[in-house]
């Protein structure tokens, strides 16, 4: 007999069935043992008799919470008053013939089967394995698996191609510090590990590719806080020939999309989404992260806007120049002329348009600049020197004289949206084995040390 998942064996009263999971949690009522069966789907209740074997009833003796079991058996209807209306399979319940334990387990650390009972955080991400095995984490992995299917689903189907790119990089100020990876076979040079995909999907549209996009994996050395990590995921895509309200309207519909197909318990506020320039955002608000919603208690609640018309520039605390967003934006279009003269820098606005949800930053792009002489005079506004440029951006350059097309895109914080949609408060809480708060994983103990031996085969040494 082949095993099925609990949420199969729901339609399937008075037949025999193999169901395969972790024991939930174990009643012995007098002469009859009840425990709960839990696999990725759901949980059923199983009742062993008094008249069961006596291998079936030895091994019903045995068993413990998190214990791994197989059991055999028919499902049968649950007698009248005794449905609980909490579970998918509340109606139905399995009467066992055979059981198996395919695997022992200790005492977790903290309770699986209460919910309520939620250890401290460092105990969870230590043992993350076992916290994931609790209903909230299943649903809110679900959950990250359903939106992001979706997007595939839906970019497809308008023509996008989803491709990868490296992970293994050049390092470059894009506005964050890098993660770098020292080079074995080229002892004092250094791999940089992407920040985002920004240069290489760029480059996608100088190949032609015209509409990418990518579930991409980026890494910031930064402090960390509730919706930040040192990796995380972003919804990555690029369009060519387009302008900015062709990016935003393709946005703003694959977020509509999302919260109704999937997400339909939740309401958006209003539509289509409102629009302030930052200029407004700022006077209004204080803020270029407004919360709009009317009722702050209803956690179903989306209340979606854009912020456009951002300064291209702002002052460093040396006093020069640097970019707002990052160095690869078109300024607005009235203001190119001003940016190839590099005149009227503080009041260069740009092209570049951030989505809001309910007070978070969930994505945020532009249309690019893709003349190579554009580009080139943001670098020569923020100071760099022509062999800087060319060192750090030469490749880009060059490419751009080989026909680009007009192109612009966007990235969504994929850990941010699903957080908000989750109603948690951290990104941790939507991330298999995230990282602590100050840049932990207690689970493999990372960062670590590492030995001489390796160190010396990278030429590296410790200070």
């Amino acid at each position: 007999m082949n095993r099925i998942f609990i949420s199969e064996a729901i339609g399937k009263v008075g037949e025999e069935v193999l169901l395969k999971g972790w024991v939930h949690v174990r009643r012995n009522l007098g002469k009859m043992v009840f425990f709960d069966l839990r696999d990725m789907t759901g949980l059923m209740q199983v009742i062993v008799p008094p008249s069961a074997d006596t291998a079936t009833l030895q091994a019903a003796k045995n068993i413990r919470p998190e214990y791994v079991m197989a059991v055999t058996g028919k499902v049968q209807a649950r007698k009248e008053g005794s449905e609980n209306e909490k579970l998918a399979s509340g109606k139905v319940e399995v009467l066992a013939e055979k059981l198996e334990i395919l695997s022992e387990a200790t005492t977790p650390p903290f309770e699986i089967e209460n919910e309520d009972r939620q250890a401290a955080e460092e105990l969870r991400l230590k043992y993350r394995y076992l916290d994931l095995r609790h209903e909230r984490m299943v649903k809110n992995l679900t959950l990250r698996h359903e939106v992001v299917l979706f997007m595939r689903r839906f970019l497809s189907e308008r023509g996008f191609r989803e491709i990868e790119t490296p992970i293994l990089s050049k390092s470059t100020p894009e506005g964050a510090r890098d993660y770098l990876v020292p080079s074995r076979l080229y002892p004092g040079k250094f791999y940089a590990l992407p920040q985002a995909p920004q240069q290489y999907k760029q480059l996608l549209m100088v190949a032609g590719f015209e509409r990418y996009f990518q579930i991409a994996r980026c890494f910031r050395d930064e402090d960390t806080r509730g919706d930040r990590q040192p990796e995380f995921t972003q919804l990555d895509l690029e369009m060519s020939f387009v302008k900015r309200e062709d990016v935003m309207k393709l946005n703003e519909e694959l977020l509509v999309a999302i919260v109704t197909k999937v997400c339909p318990e939740k309401k958006i506020q209003q539509l289509p989404f409102p629009r302030f320039t930052y200029k407004e955002v700022m006077e209004k608000y204080d803020t270029e992260r407004p919360d709009l919603r009317e009722d702050k208690s209803d956690l179903n609640l989306l209340a979606f806007c854009w912020i456009v018309d951002f300064p291209f520039f702002e002052k460093t605390a040396a006093g020069g120049w640097t970019f707002t967003h990052n160095p690869f934006s078109a300024p607005k279009p009235e203001f190119m002329a001003d940016l190839l003269a590099k005149k009227n820098i503080p009041g260069i606005l740009t092209s570049q348009y951030d989505v809001v949800m309910n007070g978070w930053e969930i994505g945020g792009g532009s249309v690019r600049n893709h003349q190579a002489e554009a580009l080139r005079a943001v670098l020569e506004i923020m100071g760099y020197e022509p062999k800087r440029i060319e060192s750090n951006f030469g490749h880009m350059l060059e490419a751009f004289s080989y026909g680009v097309p007009p192109h612009g895109g966007i990235a969504w914080g994929l850990d941010r949206l699903i957080m908000a949609l989750s109603n948690e408060p951290n990104i941790r809480e939507v991330i298999a084995f995230p990282k602590t708060a100050d840049a932990k994983d207690l689970l493999m103990s990372a960062p670590d040390e590492v030995s001489d031996e390796q160190l010396k085969e990278l030429g590296l040494k410790i200070k």
